[in-house]
């Protein structure tokens, strides 16, 4: 209890100087601010929140994902992220790469299967020099043939790295067992790729993708006049929406892949909705309430209902949680679980049984606020991070060319019903079924027989 005490006492004081800090905000005229959002009449968005942080962190974010590779350039998004630091028009690479040292900043490329991401993080008194950085590699790529040719180890070594990782293995070979089309591209470069995508391909895709409409400029701890100004000056070069994507084509099928490990990775999907969506929201409260993932590290997350069922059927080891993604245009639900070769079958029929168990109204107001409160603090607790926060802002801003607050975001969660989230399920039960897995497959299941 005295423990207790101790940090109760604490936390007043905590408060009380946090208080004093903001009251020396307003007395040095440093006001709250809102994030703020500007669409250019090029279609490029501008978005940004004044912190009044020491530190600033800028991203140009791209709808140019590998969804929006073709079948003669597959592989060229892989390619894009490693070459951000290749010579541009405006700096050579040992110039990119000095210049950011010196000031102490940090440029990073992240990719998904709808977007890329530039980001630099600086001190705010660098921003105007990795500012520069940022704007050349973004749009004044050169992409020497040389240069390109040199990143084909790296290539080979991502590869390797993700043939090495049971998960990304399954989630790439669910995508593909999923889709047509679009989706169904890979974040990998193929192997037989590897050499063979050339800086052409790389001037191709960028000029194809990388245009005023289908970018966004988001800042945090920058002024939004400044950022406006950026835009406007450097990232009007090319106008017009870029090459239309083709939709996502929602298919189904399966996709095994049999090694030598003694775990089986599966995953048992079926389409759920878009993002943004009327029914995102209901999927991912349904998330919650089957089990998205441990509360408490190394726990055994006995509250989650997937845990609880397939513990009915087996005393082996096993991890299970449900699966959500969301797209433009389409989405996955189902489960994903590991567990030995010898109880695959009976862990992901259990699994797939608890899906049918909501569906049907096995699930209380109790469970239903419970995956409302972990959803809500999930949200709140991933934009807590500047990192975070840039990619919320950021892909918010580049769909829909506005921001929802966290507030508003918890408001809508909720408002989602018990109905709402018994209909989810029931889209997952009727949907068709995609599967993917990976491991000893002699007891694991087809997805016909589930």
């Amino acid at each position: 209890m005295k423990g207790i005490r101790g940090i109760s006492q604490l936390s007043t004081r905590l408060y009380a100087a946090q208080a004093a800090r903001k009251v020396e905000a307003v007395e040095l005229g440093f006001k709250p601010q809102e994030v703020q959002v500007t669409k250019l009449p090029s279609g490029l968005v501008i978005a940004s929140l004044e912190n009044y942080s020491p530190a600033s962190k800028i991203g140009v974010f791209v709808k140019a994902g590998c969804r929006h590779e073709t079948h003669n350039n597959l592989g060229v998004t892989h390619l894009l992220r490693l070459a951000s630091n290749l010579t541009t028009k405006g700096a050579s690479a040992f110039k990119i790469c000095r210049g950011i040292e010196a000031v102490g900043g940090h440029l990073s490329v992240t990719s998904s299967r709808e977007n890329m991401v530039y980001s630099v993080d600086c001190l705010r008194d660098d921003v105007d020099t990795v500012m520069e950085f940022l704007i050349n590699v973004t749009t004044a790529q050169e992409f020497r043939s040389w240069e390109v040719s040199d990143l084909t180890p790296r290539v080979k070594i991502d590869l390797t790295e993700a043939a090495n990782n049971a998960h990304v293995g399954v989630v790439e070979r669910l995508h593909e067992a999923a889709y047509k089309n679009a989706l169904s591209n890979s974040l990998y470069c193929p192997g037989y790729m590897v050499g063979n995508v050339q800086s052409e391909h790389l001037h191709e895709f960028v000029q194809n993708n990388f245009t005023s409409a289908r970018m966004a400029l988001v800042g945090l701890g920058v002024d939004h006049a400044v950022l406006k100004q950026v835009g406007e000056q450097f990232l009007n070069i090319r106008s017009g929406a870029g090459t239309s994507g083709a939709q996502a084509q929602y298919r189904g099928g399966e996709l095994r892949h049999q090694t030598g490990s003694s775990m089986v990775h599966c995953a048992v999907v079926s389409e759920s909705v878009a993002a943004g969506s009327g029914e995102a929201l209901a999927f991912s409260v349904l998330q919650h309430v089957l089990g998205a993932a441990p509360q408490i590290k190394r726990g055994s997350n006995t509250t989650n209902k997937l845990v609880q069922g397939i513990n009915k059927v087996t005393s082996e080891p096993f991890t299970v949680s449900a699966f959500n993604t969301s797209y433009s245009d389409s989405g996955l639900f189902g489960v994903y679980t590991i567990s030995q070769a010898a109880s695959a079958g009976d862990v992901i029929r259990a699994a797939v049984a608890q899906v049918e168990a909501v569906a049907g109204g096995e699930v209380t107001a109790a469970d239903l606020t419970r995956a409302k409160t972990q959803l809500k603090s999930q949200q709140l607790m991933s934009v807590e991070t500047c990192e975070g926060f840039l990619e919320a802002l950021g892909s918010q801003a580049l769909a829909s060319g506005a921001y929802l607050s966290p507030d508003a975001v918890a408001k809508d969660i909720d408002n989602v019903s018990l109905t709402d989230v018994a209909n989810a399920a029931k889209k997952f039960v009727s949907g068709q079924k995609t599967m993917a897995s990976s491991g000893n497959l002699v007891a694991t299941p087809f997805v016909d027989e589930l």
